[in-house]
């Protein structure tokens, strides 16, 4: 999704400070009520950003449309996943698990572009996690293919979508698989790797989306 044009309001010079607590919790007996909520809201996700921007007063439409965003990861417990606003578009934090980091070696001759060659990220994240820390992942939750919003599938084998899933990031529109370093499946819609956008740690547990450390 392409950021607005340049009537957008001037950046405020203080990052927006967003707390954890309210991070999806992934539970087995509400990952199909989040899923197809998931489904039914994720296609055209730009009908549904601009409203939600429109409602929002000048300053805090400066904070979601250009300036830095905190994530607190305090509450935010392995496994689970906290979507922030950024720019307009949805980013994740994943704190991901020992298994989820074994997957992404282990699953590697399933993707497209593993070395993430062709995608964008910044340079300290040029490695297989895609992350300054690899438990700590943070993507543009926004599809290559046509910019839905794909959906957190973490649990292998899911046969809703394919018995040998590893687990990571599925769209349901149009079928485009995602590893759960956003690292795009071979055979699918979307050509490249989800985006990571810059970001750095403020300290052991608040992470700066829209500046780079270093």
């Amino acid at each position: 999704m392409a950021d607005t044009d340049s009537k957008e309001p001037r950046p405020e010079s203080h990052p927006a400070s967003i707390r954890s607590e309210s991070a999806n919790t992934f539970q087995p007996e509400r990952r199909r009520i989040l899923i197809a909520t998931s489904i039914a809201g994720g296609c055209g996700v730009a009908a549904a950003v601009y409203p939600f921007l429109a409602s929002m007063t000048p300053s805090e439409r400066a904070r979601a449309l250009g300036a830095p965003v905190e994530v607190d990861l305090g509450g935010l417990r392995p496994g689970e996943l906290f979507t922030a606003p950024w720019r307009g578009r949805p980013v994740w934090v994943l704190k991901r698990t020992a298994e989820m980091l074994a997957s992404l070696e282990r699953d590697e001759t399933l993707l497209a572009d593993p070395h993430s060659t062709r995608s964008e990220q910044p340079k300290n994240c040029a490695n297989r996690y895609r992350s300054v820390k690899p438990e700590v992942a943070v993507i543009v939750g926004v599809c290559t293919h046509l910019g839905c919003t794909p959906t957190y599938r973490p649990e292998p084998g899911d046969t809703s979508i394919d018995v040998n899933w590893p687990g990571g990031f599925y769209c349901p529109c149009h079928g485009s698989k995602f590893d759960l370093a956003g690292r795009v499946f071979k055979a699918v819609p979307a050509p490249i790797n989800l985006e990571v956008p810059p970001y750095g740690f403020v300290n052991e547990r608040v992470v700066r989306i829209g500046e780079e450390s270093g």
